[in-house]
């Protein structure tokens, strides 16, 4: 039985891909920041990916890939599916290279981003919304791609896209002016991680390499703690730029052999990141360009005193999402909740409610309640921020003592998505 060579990026594959980019990829700062230094007690760097050419890191792959195929494999143009960023790295190698690409791209995707791709391209893209989902928009793709004869341009599972990806690891190690304990980065379908964890073990071995997945997309922590690449059946969708059911084939030999362990981050901490890096250093990121930096709490006790670099791989946020955003932060920080309230069928109740329930620094930030006239009790769906998770207690104590408390949403998943 003949075995098959798994493949592996070899450096001087890596260094070629380096010098394909240099006129169409930004070579990115890699930054001391002093806040989540002082914060953690050692030296964090930032690369910062999120000021690359398209706002993310994906235009290093896409370009070293379609650069690189010969004019016999690509007479139809080529083909990809990507929710965001993959496409707008595709459209402007593209139009770099005057190739012309069809992008697939989910119905729901926002039109900020079905305008950038277009902007990125130009002439030499067109841009179809097919399905729901990125998986329909990718089955249609390769549909396409079997049918017209097109070439394929995969998001992370391919040789030449991880190559290109792992030329931010070749920057770092050129621009970094002290020895690297400890490099975390994002994980999605896995092409940055494993590109960049290949040049991590060649040139600097002692460097612990972290991955950081999403809680609600753990397709590489599960499938390294399988020992074999694994799909997820159900994945949460938020963190889009990190949420795939199942990572590359060639990117899991890779990670599962180069990282030092892969842990997950919750979304509202994620969101949480992102809301304190615009608000504090005016650093706008993407929920995945945010992971790296959120891992830091995780690992605060191992790397005091170390030098800690955190990719931080793209800033293609959209600003429609800061509601959700914000939603999400303060329920992952335990200072908002919902209930449903009952109240009495009676004038004055929810002047009560307001007047003896609620705290002094008790906000009220959503109420639906319709009253129905045949009934003792009404209910009212009810969120309240709190300035104080010490102040959850008294405020739950009061409302079941004056009889208003009907049942508490947050952790009732069912409701929670239903109601609010």
């Amino acid at each position: 039985m003949i075995e098959t060579q798994v493949y592996y990026p070899k450096m001087e594959d890596i260094k070629a891909a380096a010098n394909r980019l240099q006129d169409v990829a930004s070579l990115t700062p890699l930054q001391l920041n002093e806040l989540y230094s002082n914060k953690y007690g050692c030296q964090v760097y930032f690369k910062r990916e999120d000021l690359q050419t398209v706002r993310s890191y994906k235009i290093r792959g896409a370009y070293n890939k379609i650069s690189t195929l010969r004019e016999d494999q690509c007479p139809n143009g080529i083909v990809c599916a990507s929710a965001g960023n993959h496409a707008q790295g595709v459209a402007m190698s593209c139009k770099v290279l005057q190739i012309h690409g069809t992008i697939y791209m989910p119905s729901p995707t926002p039109v900020q981003k079905i305008d950038q791709v277009k902007m990125h391209g130009g002439r030499f893209v067109d841009v179809i919304l097919h399905g729901d989902t990125f998986d329909d928009a990718y089955a249609a793709a390769v549909a396409e791609n079997e049918k017209q004869g097109k070439c394929f341009i995969h998001p992370f599972d391919d040789e030449k896209v991880i190559e290109g990806q792992a030329t931010v690891g070749l920057e770092i190690m050129e621009q970094a002016a002290v020895d690297i304990d400890y490099l975390i980065m994002p994980i999605g379908g896995g092409g940055l991680s494993a590109g960049v964890s290949a040049v991590f073990k060649e040139l600097s071995p002692a460097t612990k390499i972290i991955g950081v997945e999403p809680t609600g997309a753990p397709s590489m922590g599960t499938s390294i703690f399988n020992r074999q690449n694994t799909t997820l059946d159900n994945i949460e969708s938020f963190v889009d730029g990190a949420a795939v059911k199942r990572v590359g084939e060639r990117n899991f030999e890779i990670c599962q052999r180069n990282l030092e362990r892969v842990i997950s981050v919750p979304e509202g901490a994620i969101c949480q990141t992102i809301l304190d890096l615009y608000n504090q250093q005016a650093i706008v990121v993407e929920p995945a360009g945010a992971m790296s930096i959120t891992a830091l709490e995780q690992l605060r006790d191992e790397i005091k005193g170390k030098n800690v670099v955190c990719v931080v791989s793209g800033s293609n946020n959209d600003i429609t999402r800061t509601a959700e955003i914000k939603e999400r932060a303060l329920l992952q920080s335990q200072l908002k909740h919902y209930f449903i309230v009952r109240f009495p069928q009676r004038a004055g109740a929810l002047r009560e409610f307001v007047e003896k329930v609620l705290g002094p620094n008790d906000d009220i930030t959503h109420f639906e309640y319709t009253k129905k006239t045949n009934r003792i009790n009404g209910s009212a769906v009810v969120g309240i921020e709190l300035k104080s998770t010490e102040d959850f207690d008294s405020l739950l104590e009061r409302m079941k003592a004056l009889h208003f408390y009907g049942d508490y949403i947050n952790d009732n998943p069912t409701l929670f998505e239903f109601l609010v």
